[in-house]
């Protein structure tokens, strides 16, 4: 399931800015990013994170911009010297002429200096604020989608169970027509006066009671109330719903083949167009 969050704070000639973005994963993949100076607290900021977030591939920035009076530069000039004295040597030794050192010092690594925070309690203790503020926000928009995810799958098993229902008014009907079939076509090749009416009828039960769907149909109404009762739970059961569509599934699939009669076929086929869109929605499910 997608989430994002985002929150920013300007404290003390700085501005925090914290923003928490996921896409669907099987697993919790946390990819942090933090300014240098808080290396460090990646992992303890990851552990703490852990608990809360359960799954998925979550993107964390979190960036400091400072006044322009906090942020000093500083030219090295004794490296800069060194590098000039070195140069002149060269240019003494191999005959090297070249006058502009200083373009060429200036390409060197360190020779400017930007200063390098320490870890500051204070200031780390003003971000995990901003961090809370950015979770809150982003737990939010993933309850208020899951919330959403959750009504839909809600609809869509009780629309499976209506079409049942109306898989149900076909079943009289179809057992008429399986018998007039049977009959017709035992007339057609057998003189009416040779066939045994007591010998067809059994046949004929027997025919009809192995196409019967009872079973399947009480199984597949247990399974729609223990989805409906699985995701009231409090625990995140997504593991569970997919088993549970499959025997919802099994039990579709059971009545297809079973029914022989055209209207049943096309509840059938609404049933299992259903299926699919809630197995496609249960992969962003926990």
């Amino acid at each position: 399931m997608t989430g994002f969050g985002s929150a920013v704070s300007e404290v003390d000639n700085k501005i925090i800015t914290v923003e928490m973005r996921s896409v669907n994963s099987k697993f919790l993949d946390l990819n942090l990013r933090l300014p240098s100076s808080y290396k460090d607290k990646d992992l303890e900021l990851r552990n703490e994170l852990s608990k809360e977030l359960e799954r998925g591939k979550i993107d964390i920035y979190v960036t400091i911009e400072y006044s322009e009076e906090t942020t000093k530069v500083t030219i090295n000039k004794t490296l800069i010297k060194a590098y000039f004295d070195e140069l002149k040597s060269l240019d003494a030794d191999y005959k090297i002429s070249s006058s502009d050192y200083l373009n060429i010092i200036m390409r060197f690594p360190e020779v400017f200096n930007t200063e390098k925070r320490e870890v500051d309690e204070n200031e780390w203790s003003q971000i995990k604020t901003v961090i809370d503020q950015t979770k809150k926000a982003y737990l939010l928009f993933r309850d208020t989608e899951g919330k959403a995810l959750e009504n839909d799958l809600k609809n869509r098993i009780s629309v499976i169970s209506k079409l049942l229902s109306g898989v149900e008014k076909f079943e009289a009907s179809r057992a008429e027509a399986v018998r007039k079939k049977l009959t017709s076509s035992l007339e057609e090749f057998i003189k009416a006066a040779n066939i045994d009416r007591n010998r067809l009828e059994q046949e004929m039960i027997y025919y009809i009671e192995k196409n019967d769907i009872s079973e399947e149909k009480t199984r597949l109404k247990s399974h729609c109330d223990y989805f409906i009762s699985s995701m009231n739970e409090p625990t995140s059961n997504g593991k569970k719903l997919s088993f549970i569509a499959q025997e919802i599934g099994r039990e579709v699939n059971t009545i297809g083949s079973k029914a022989n009669d055209a209207e049943m076929q096309k509840h059938v086929v609404d049933m299992k167009d259903e299926l699919e869109k809630i197995k496609e929605q249960l992969m962003n499910v926990i």
